[in-house]
């Protein structure tokens, strides 16, 4: 355990030196939210009554997702690791002496929330300020404050996964721009990222939210947002945990049946 702390040190002081990319994260994540908030704005102007959110929700929905951006995308993913798959460096990954699978999951872990650390307080200081609604506003009291982080916490934990479950397959593909392609399709809708996913149809969304997708951000934005409250949440939850131990679990299987068979490059 000593060597995947230090490990994740070592990578997450690495991740914040990268302060300029961060600059100009900060700076397209503000355009993008404002975009998104006054492109909704528009809709709800003409029938606010139409829509499944309030707009402060939305607009606390957006802000969090905008500033949380490193943490929750489920394409965000390590070139490093695909890097090592494709070249066969994957054999100095074998000979160390550490389970692959924990150290792939520390290290974006690290990544992650490097990247998230330097970008996610301005962004979320700034739109505190904006004025109602087109701002983030606080949650409804300490208790969904609580219930928000713990969401979130388990929402981190998924998104690395399922991304797990793309560097896995890249071991059977040997090209990552396959999944890639069909991970980015799938997760760019199916997690809220382009719509949230209260907007779908209820048939849609009905079947959308007893998927793993569901809890990778859309779950913890509204229930910071107060959308998702009271009997509403510990089932989320706990559908969520759930998610989070079956994607786990699968990855570290896969992973072991296909380092037994795994040939590396040159031998």
């Amino acid at each position: 355990m000593k060597a995947y702390r230090a490990f994740f040190r070592i990578r997450f002081t690495a991740g914040l030196q990268y302060r300029a990319a961060a600059v100009a994260g900060i700076m397209t994540q503000f355009a993008w939210g404002f975009l998104s908030i006054l492109l909704f704005s528009a809709f709800y102007k003409a029938n606010p009554a139409a829509f499944p959110m309030e707009f402060s929700q939305l607009a606390s929905y957006i802000w969090l997702q905008q500033a949380l951006l490193a943490i929750f995308m489920p394409w965000y993913l390590d070139n490093e690791i695909f890097a090592l798959i494709q070249s066969g460096s994957l054999a100095y990954e074998l000979v160390r002496p550490l389970d692959v699978y924990n150290f792939w999951f520390v290290k974006n872990l690290a990544l992650r929330l490097s990247r998230a650390v330097l970008r996610s307080f301005p962004i979320l200081f700034v739109a505190a300020l904006l004025p109602a609604p087109y701002g983030l506003t606080a949650p409804s009291g300490i208790n969904a404050f609580l219930l928000f982080l713990g969401s979130a916490v388990l929402s981190f934990m998924l998104v690395v996964s399922f991304c797990m479950l793309v560097y896995i397959a890249t071991i059977y593909t040997m090209s990552p721009l396959g999944i890639r392609v069909a991970a980015l399709a799938a997760t760019e809708l199916l997690t809220g990222s382009i719509i949230p996913l209260p907007f779908f149809p209820d048939k849609v969304l009905a079947i959308v939210r007893l998927t793993p997708f569901a809890a990778m951000q859309d779950l913890p934005f509204r229930i910071y947002s107060g959308h998702v409250a009271g009997s509403e949440v510990w089932p989320a939850l706990a559908l969520q945990a759930f998610w989070l131990v079956l994607l786990f679990l699968l990855g570290r299987a896969w992973l072991a049946k296909g380092l037994r068979k795994v040939a590396i490059q040159g031998g």
